[in-house]
């Protein structure tokens, strides 16, 4: 069965860190292009960053370019979501995906998706 599983989110403070992980099974992420994505309540879904696994290239959002990070661990066959001095307007639910193409429209293009984890950055 093939399955994401997202989780990590939280409460935290504006400037503060998190950590967000994404557990994969019934396949390897090595074998996916994959990515990060966030609904916050009233708007659309915004892809945030796509991993290339052909090139190795990552792209991000304008909106967290330079603060969030993706990584993965094919050991654990993990994705994670590395988000440095969260602000309020990052409130929102976040989720994995895989996808068969990365670019500026990567969710279109979406295969599999993980279920969200909620991250809300309040003082």
């Amino acid at each position: 069965q093939v399955q994401l599983v997202a989780f990590g989110g939280g409460l935290v403070q504006p400037g503060e860190s998190l950590r967000l992980s994404c557990e994969s099974s019934g396949f390897s992420l090595e074998d996916r292009n994959i990515g990060w994505f966030r609904q916050a309540p009233g708007k659309e879904r915004e892809g945030l960053t796509c991993f290339n696994r052909l090139n190795g290239s990552t792209e991000y959002a304008d909106s967290v370019k330079g603060r969030f990070t993706i990584s993965k661990d094919r050991f654990k066959n993990a994705m994670y979501l590395h988000m440095n001095n969260l602000q309020p307007e990052d409130t929102a639910t976040y989720g994995c995906a895989t996808t068969v193409l990365c670019g500026s429209e990567w969710l279109i293009w979406a295969d599999y998706w993980g279920q969200g984890t909620q991250v809300t950055v309040s003082s």
